[in-house]
């Protein structure tokens, strides 16, 4: 049974269902298949999810859809290469804390190990169900090796499946109904109110600002740059409105990338900003612009994305030296001139709250309509400032209309598209942008032939 994904899924609180057990058994895995999407980087490598990654997921069942929130945990008993699993531990202790319902995933093909003893032990206290689920079960032979995993506890189970495959899963759905149905949400409510992705070089503080951005610890902080690994969605309320922020793996050089992992994590955060509704841009102001950060503001260019360029750290700069980094990023991002500048400091929570807020204000700007009649006006404004003829050939700009928003899109009929340099087309852009009020937001304009039926009518 295809599940739901987490573009319609509901708002309030949904009982949570936490995944847990020792690295690799499949956690991610089976979470992705909970939400029918590839929301956790699933790689062979021990340890590459370390945060909590939670996503409300869809559950249907033979009594109907139920709406849970599935938590995706680091493994239990992890040894970390960057010595984060303190931290892991910690992220997988909260987890636990407040989970309605724990699935005890283990590995059919191992056997209960040692690692899986520890962890049953310390489930058997648990105050909440624990299901023990036995994963990979790919061949009816393997079936005969479930039961082996009796000796790990009085766990309800277990039940096998293969997450990779989808199979064994509608009874696991039927269990985990019974014992949370009456908690779960029936009905699909409204999306949240926009994405935020922040994005950025490794260690500009990324995920001290999503904890600061939710009030709470959801991201692993250090000091060892690329400690977040995947794209993790944190769902958040102010006001009793709903908003997502994504926290997104911090990007280096490819030639420095050394492995696998880090080349997903490096997809996932293009990724996130093709998907985000605003992107902020955080930048450490105490150290210079990269190579790895234009080509992130040419990505988000390319993309036409709301973008907010967040100073972090600003609390331990002079008035001065703020002022000249100003400066230092307009000359250096010279594409992302109408990107608003948003100093913060991420650790103390200064400005984070005017950062949602003037991100608010970004989307809306974004999604402003304009009539035709108020854009042809400026379009005779734009044409009678400077002409866009070349080589002695007349360009004729007829009419344009606004064919869509975020990107605000406008098409602009021309005789002959050929004519029109790209020079001129950032000439018309920037003049749009002034002329209709698009004053922080990118704009897309579209030049297109009109039909000689057109222009000899």
């Amino acid at each position: 049974m295809e599940q739901g994904t987490f573009a319609s899924a509901p708002t309030g609180a949904l009982p949570k269902v936490a995944i847990v057990g020792r690295p690799n058994v499949g956690k991610s895995t089976l979470l992705n298949r909970l939400v029918a999407s590839r929301v956790s980087i699933v790689e062979p490598t021990a340890g590459v999810t370390r945060d909590r990654v939670s996503v409300p997921a869809r559950l249907d069942t033979q009594q109907g859809s139920y709406w849970v929130e599935a938590i995706d945990t680091g493994g239990i008993g992890i040894v970390d290469r960057d010595d984060l699993s303190s931290q892991v531990e910690q992220q997988v202790a909260m987890a636990l804390a407040s989970a309605d319902l724990v699935l005890f995933l283990v590995d059919v093909r191992d056997g209960p190990t040692p690692l899986d003893q520890e962890v049953a032990r310390r489930l058997r206290g648990s105050k909440v169900p624990v299901l023990l689920v036995v994963n990979k079960v790919e061949k009816r032979s393997l079936e005969w090796d479930v039961e082996g995993f009796r000796r790990l506890g009085r766990f309800d189970g277990p039940f096998p499946i293969s997450a990779q495959e989808g199979e064994g899963l509608d009874p696991l759905y039927e269990r985990i109904v019974s014992l949370v149905g009456h908690l779960a949400s029936t009905e699909p409510l409204a999306a949240p109110e926009f994405k935020l992705a922040v994005v950025g070089l490794r260690n500009a503080g990324k995920s001290t600002l999503i904890n600061s951005l939710t009030r709470s610890e959801r991201m692993i902080v250090s000091e060892i740059p690329g400690t977040t690994r995947d794209s993790v969605d944190v769902r958040f309320e102010r006001d009793g409105r709903s908003f997502v922020a994504i926290d997104t793996a911090g990007l280096r050089k490819k030639s420095s990338q050394k492995d696998a992992v880090e080349f997903f994590s490096d997809a996932r955060s293009h990724r996130t900003i093709r998907r985000a509704d605003v992107v902020v841009h955080l930048f450490d102001v105490s150290l210079p612009l990269s190579a790895v950060d234009k080509r992130l503001a040419r990505y988000v260019i390319d993309h036409y994305k709301p973008v907010i360029l967040g100073a972090n750290k600003w609390d331990l700069v002079s008035e001065m030296e703020r002022e000249q980094f100003v400066q230092y990023l307009r000359d250096e991002l010279t594409g992302l001139a109408f990107a608003p500048i948003h100093f913060l400091s991420a650790k103390t929570g200064q400005g984070v709250d005017r950062l949602l807020d003037r991100s608010e204000k970004l989307l809306e700007e974004s999604r402003r309509r304009v009539s035709t009649g108020e854009l042809n006006r400026a379009l005779e404004r734009t044409a009678g400032a400077r002409s866009p003829s070349a080589d002695g050939a007349r360009v004729h700009l007829y009419y344009a209309t606004q064919v869509e928003s975020t990107p605000p899109t406008f098409v602009v009929f021309v005789n002959d598209k050929r004519l029109v340099g790209r020079e001129y087309v950032r000439f018309l852009t920037k003049r749009l942008r002034q002329e209709l009020g698009f004053e922080s937001v990118p704009l897309r304009v579209v030049l297109r032939d009109r039909k000689s039926t057109e222009e000899q009518s």
